[in-house]
């Protein structure tokens, strides 16, 4: 059950984003607020449009301004919406230009919503919210006959003012509105607390299962509480019920059989080949190995590696799978600090994502791998192919890093990666740069050319000065016209003899506006406050400023 609504809650989470981001991609959107001409009837057509095509019509939508303020709540969502002072989502998604998703509580609310900001001309003009309460997942476990109560602790019982569902037991929230009133009613007379504190129970002819919702900052703020009645298990459907885990147990039995059906000889012939069908009727790639070799595997082998027939032709050319394995962050390879991939793998089974390339494509796997047998050392491995989902979760991820207008990194990544590597340079004694930079009178490009042509000039100088850094220097876009590098193993001295070279290079450029840029440079000192380096190398850039600009000051 816990896996269940883990599952649907997840679910519900990228539907969520996915149509916030639908309705913040809509350019009319963007010019509206910009230009302060938003219809509240087109946007209220919109959102009864994507109400109408969700599986449950609990879903509210607001949209705000760049500072924050409210500008439209859709009709459905009046009582659910939530006071946009000092709330820490909407000033993280709008400071950092990032879409947020989370289990989170407002004024009259406690469900799933997803803040996603609205940009134009790579500027922030204002952010759509979306939010769906838990109704739509406690609806569809009903269908499964499994009961839900979902509560909200009761610490945060003053945050809510509305209370949508009018329901309390005790002083825990009760969050979706078709909670059964016999099950509140058992949870008030034996304590929520006795519930939410265990993960599983079995009493009273239920089967009682609770897991914890928790919110951006991953402290648990209320709890899914599923009530599955045991007689639907034992009772009535005993009879399905033993016979499907026989059935399981049977097919597994025969999996493993045929994984073996390498070495053991079969009397029946027809029987091992029955074995055999089942294992190549999976998606999943599945082996026989050990250490070094391949003792055999699956048809899906093959699916992938199609320039091979048999295994004796892959053998030929290859050894071991392994041989395919790219060495990336986060994925095993071949030897592990000098320890082979199966062993590594049966100590460390979480850890369990493999890249693969062959014929120039890229797929990533999770593998399970167990003995099957000591004496002979064999293996059996079970590739599950999670490509799709891999690349979605890098696009993501390179989308929430990279700024959309110069290509280059943006701040959130810049936050990121200089306390990484403070704490490398702290760990391993090696020293660290920052420069941070700008145009020199940008202001008065944007107001003599144009927006347009100002948006050029950013592409345009930040493309010549990539041709100047290295591989491992980070370049970052902090602000509007502000730039930051970090400089991996490079002093203070090197780091001001590299700002200079850029300076010169910008100057001498001339292409779209001619311009200029002024630099300020420090050095990071150990165990020193992020803060602090960041203050120094823009005293510097203030002081190159007022000497003059197009200059360079370290500090």
């Amino acid at each position: 059950m816990r896996e269940q609504v883990e599952k649907m809650i997840l679910n519900r989470q990228k539907t969520t984003l996915a149509t916030a981001f639908a309705i913040a991609n809509d350019k009319s959107l963007a010019e509206g607020i910009s230009s302060n001409s938003i219809e509240n009837s087109s946007y209220d057509e919109l959102i009864s449009k994507f109400i109408e095509n969700e599986l449950y019509k609990n879903s509210w939508m607001q949209i705000l301004d760049k500072d924050l303020q409210s500008i439209y709540v859709s009709s459905n969502g009046q009582n659910g919406a939530v006071s946009n002072q000092n709330r820490e989502d909407l000033l993280e998604a709008s400071t950092l230009k990032k879409p947020l998703i989370s289990v989170s509580i407002g004024e009259g609310d406690f469900g799933i919503r997803a803040i996603v900001p609205i940009i134009k001309n790579s500027a922030l003009v204002g952010l759509v919210e979306l939010s769906s309460r838990f109704d739509a997942i406690s609806k569809q476990m009903k269908d499964i006959g499994v009961d839900s109560i979902v509560v909200l602790s009761k610490e945060y019982k003053n945050t809510l003012k509305n209370h949508l569902s009018k329901n309390f037991i005790d002083d825990y929230y009760v969050a979706n509105i078709d909670a059964s009133v016999v099950l509140m009613e058992y949870l008030r007379k034996n304590g929520v607390h006795n519930y939410i504190h265990t993960p599983q129970k079995f009493e009273n002819h239920y089967i009682i299962s609770t897991y914890p919702l928790k919110n951006i900052q991953n402290i648990v703020i209320g709890h899914y509480i599923m009530f599955k009645k045991r007689d639907d298990v034992l009772n009535i459907n005993l009879d399905f019920f033993m016979y499907k885990w026989i059935g399981i147990a049977i097919v597994a039995f025969m999996i493993m059989m045929a994984v073996l059906g390498s070495f053991l000889h079969y009397r029946n012939k027809k029987q091992k080949m029955y074995y055999k069908n089942i294992i190549d009727s999976s998606s999943n790639i599945v082996m026989v190995v050990d250490k070094d070799n391949i003792i055999n595997m699956n048809k899906t082998f093959f699916k992938y590696f199609n320039d091979y027939d048999t295994l004796e032709a892959f053998k030929a050319e290859h050894q071991s799978i392994s041989d395919f394995f790219v060495k990336e962050e986060g994925c095993i390879y071949k030897d592990m600090d000098g320890v082979n991939w199966l062993e590594y793998l049966i100590k460390n089974p979480k850890n369990s994502l493999v890249k693969i390339l062959y014929n120039e494509k890229e797929y990533y796997f999770t593998v399970g791998v167990s003995l099957i047998s000591e004496e002979d050392a064999h293996y059996s491995a079970i590739f599950s192919n999670i490509t799709d989902e891999k690349i979605y979760q890098k696009e993501l991820e390179h989308t929430n890093i990279t700024d959309p207008l110069t290509k280059i990194r943006n701040r959130y990544c810049y936050n990121k990666q200089i306390k990484k590597e403070c704490a490398s340079s702290n760990r391993y004694f090696y020293p660290l740069s920052l420069v941070i930079f700008d145009m020199d009178n940008f202001k008065n490009i944007n107001d003599n050319y144009g927006h347009d042509v100002g948006d050029k000039v950013l592409i345009e100088y930040t493309k010549l000065i990539t041709t100047c850094l290295r591989d491992s220097d980070i370049f970052c876009r902090i602000g509007g016209e502000e730039f930051a590098l970090i400089l991996p193993h490079v002093n203070k001295s090197d780091a001001y003899k590299l700002a200079d070279k850029i300076r010169s290079k910008v100057q001498e450029h001339n292409q779209i506006v001619a311009i200029t840029m002024s630099f300020g440079v420090t050095e990071y000192k150990k165990d020193e406050d992020l803060e602090l380096t960041f203050k120094r190398a823009d005293k510097a850039l203030y002081e190159a400023k007022n000497a003059g600009r197009n200059r360079v000051v370290a500090i």
